[in-house]
């Protein structure tokens, strides 16, 4: 089979989906790419941060997000000094308010959400069970993908412009020339579930434990868990037995001992290889990377989801004009990539900060940023109108630059 579209996108992750509803929006005939029959894994990127909120209410999709179940977070915690004690790093409360929060949302629930509203569009089309194979070339231009769907069945779906959205085992990244740069990161983790009763804290918790950081996402009747272990260990730390990990779990936070009992299998614990790398180039004729197929984040702060929207709005932005007019040359998709490569930079930097100054020390039994009660401890622990919260805030928030949808696509 040989088809023909304006935009292919590979991928209905949150930029496939977003990118997607914006140019049919704006009146670009796109077909979107999805392997899977459907939107519900699991520990996936579920923190949708106020630059998505603002998004959201933009295309007219606030209120129906508002009724999905969620939680909220207020706050950006990092445990520091002895005991773990956390301490605010950015205070989102501080900031104008409505989009004074980060909302934890299921990611399969705003996919659903998203993709149902493309869905009214025209020009939309959403392919699930449907893989991408392979690039299609002419005269050294991407031209479309092949595919083949669950059944077996193959084709060729050819595209002014092709769009990697598939994450970061994209079927970009095996281009030479887009050249990927990877960082070393001193973590993987382990994510599975525990209950939650009605009477725990709620959203976003954290805690140390020996050699292993623990993360509690509250999903209202559960806790999605993530432990955070040395890289490399997996293996060995199944060996020392299920029941011992969750002895240390208890260990660090108690007020879950009475439930740890109820993971009975390590089938029940997935890893989770974390990875933070990014291409030197999101592109080449008729291909643009963007998400986490142009950037893997590390979870830290969760801000992955939110970046990868914001490149969706912003490559809408740009690239639709040329998209209308058929002509899509190299310095529009290049055009992309410098606006926002900083904000990329920028974010993973502040990640490798992180790592460097929390996560490794902690993953080597050692306490974080540990100086004292003086310096960068005390002024974090400073009151909640720092500007040393609130700046950091703002950049959890919003990133480095706010990018605003086209003006077709608001409602």
């Amino acid at each position: 089979m040989t088809e023909r579209t304006t935009c292919c996108v590979i991928g209905a992750g949150p930029a496939g989906v977003v990118l997607g509803l914006l140019l049919a929006r704006s009146g670009v005939r796109v077909t979107v790419l999805e392997k899977h029959s459907d939107f519900l894994r699991d520990f996936r990127g579920d923190t949708v941060h106020p630059s998505t909120l603002a998004l959201l209410d933009e295309l007219g999709l606030g209120e129906r997000f508002a009724r999905l179940p969620q939680r909220r977070v207020d706050a950006i915690r990092l445990p520091v000094g002895p005991g773990g004690t956390p301490v605010v790093v950015g205070d989102l409360a501080a900031l104008r308010p409505p989009y004074n929060y980060v909302a934890m949302v299921p990611q399969w629930d705003l996919l659903e959400l998203l993709a149902d509203e493309a869905g009214k569009e025209p020009l939309f089309t959403l392919r699930m069970d449907t893989e991408a194979t392979g690039f299609l070339r002419s005269g050294g231009r991407i031209t479309g993908v092949r595919y083949r769907g669950s059944d077996g069945t193959t084709g060729e779906l050819h595209a002014t412009l092709t769009v990697a959205c598939d994450g970061r085992g994209s079927l970009a990244r095996a281009l030479p020339e887009l050249r990927l740069e990877r960082f070393a990161c001193p973590m993987d983790a382990w994510w599975f579930r525990l209950p939650r009763h009605e009477n725990d804290p709620s959203g976003l918790l954290g805690n140390l434990g020996h050699r292993f950081m623990t993360v509690l996402i509250d999903r209202g009747t559960y806790w999605q868990c993530a432990a955070l272990i040395p890289k490399g260990t997996d293996a060995e730390r199944r060996a020392a037995g299920l029941d011992h990990f969750m002895s240390q779990v208890a260990a660090a936070t108690p007020w879950l001992a009475d439930r740890t009992g109820t993971l009975t299998s390590w089938d029940e614990v997935k890893l989770l290889d974390v990875r933070l790398d990014r291409l030197r180039r999101w592109h080449r004729p008729g291909l643009l990377c963007i998400g986490d197929a142009a950037h893997a984040m590390s979870p830290v702060f969760g801000i992955g989801i939110n970046l990868a929207v914001q490149d969706a709005v912003a490559a809408a932005r740009i690239l639709n004009g040329p998209l209308l007019s058929g002509r899509v040359g190299l310095p529009h998709v290049r055009a992309v990539q410098r606006r926002r490569r900083p904000t990329t930079v920028a974010t993973q930097t502040l990640q490798r900060l992180v790592h460097a100054r929390v996560l490794a020390p902690v993953l080597a039994g050692r306490p974080p940023l540990t100086d004292g009660g003086t310096g960068l401890t005390r002024v974090l622990a400073a009151d909640s109108g720092s500007w040393l919260r609130r700046a950091p805030a703002y950049f959890f928030a919003y990133g480095a630059l706010r990018e605003r949808p086209p003006t077709a696509t608001v409602r």
